[in-house]
């Protein structure tokens, strides 16, 4: 679709009309010189190559036919840096498998580290049931199982249910070891709740 162009609309890999009678050539190059005035390179059909100096004057009698990439390298690079670094984050349970274990304060031991990434992980659906002894590090495993599930995307929500008496430590030791921050849902914050659930 054709429409009239300012000189700001001539960049690199568009076809613009006016330039050559008869001819559509395609914009290579643009240089300023001050607000009003352009050289331009361009190429005809032909593939010969050459330069024409343009002015506001000139607008007029141009045209562009398809327009130049749509893309070029004026962006943000603070905001390329945030989105690109939120990506590697993203991605980086598949560089690094034991990505929860590198972003934890945890040294596990060889059968947690057997359990969350041999037995649980693989399990998709995760149907599970983990039913340690006393002191076998019931906590770790799950705040291991909890952060590579956030990592690769498959947690949204998550309830512990554990004995009322633990849920404080449960809840101290997930969030000084795994930076993961729980709530305590008491009755009364169910009550509190305006739907109760």
């Amino acid at each position: 679709m054709e429409h009239h162009l300012r000189l700001e609309d001539l960049r690199p890999a568009c076809t613009v009309l006016g330039i050559l009678p008869h001819e559509p050539i395609t914009v290579v190059s643009v240089e300023w010189f001050g607000s009003d005035a352009i050289e331009l390179t361009y190429k005809s059909a032909s593939g010969g190559v050459a330069n024409e100096l343009l002015y506001r004057g000139d607008e007029d009698r141009l045209k562009i036919i398809t327009q130049g990439r749509p893309w070029s390298f004026d962006g943000d690079g603070a905001v390329f840096r945030l989105v690109s670094e939120a990506q590697r984050i993203r991605l980086a349970h598949l560089f690094d498998p034991l990505l929860a274990i590198h972003t934890s304060d945890v040294e596990p031991l060889p059968h947690q580290i057997t359990a969350v990434y041999e037995e649980m992980l693989p399990r998709q659906p995760l149907r599970f049931l983990l039913a340690d002894d006393p002191g076998a590090g019931k906590t770790v495993m799950a705040g291991l199982l909890i952060r590579e599930l956030i990592a690769r995307g498959g947690l949204e929500r998550c309830l512990i249910v554990c004995p009322g008496s633990l849920a404080e430590q449960w809840q101290d030791e997930l969030s000084q070891r795994f930076h993961l921050h729980f709530d305590i849902l008491t009755n009364d914050k169910l009550e509190a709740a305006r739907t109760q659930n």
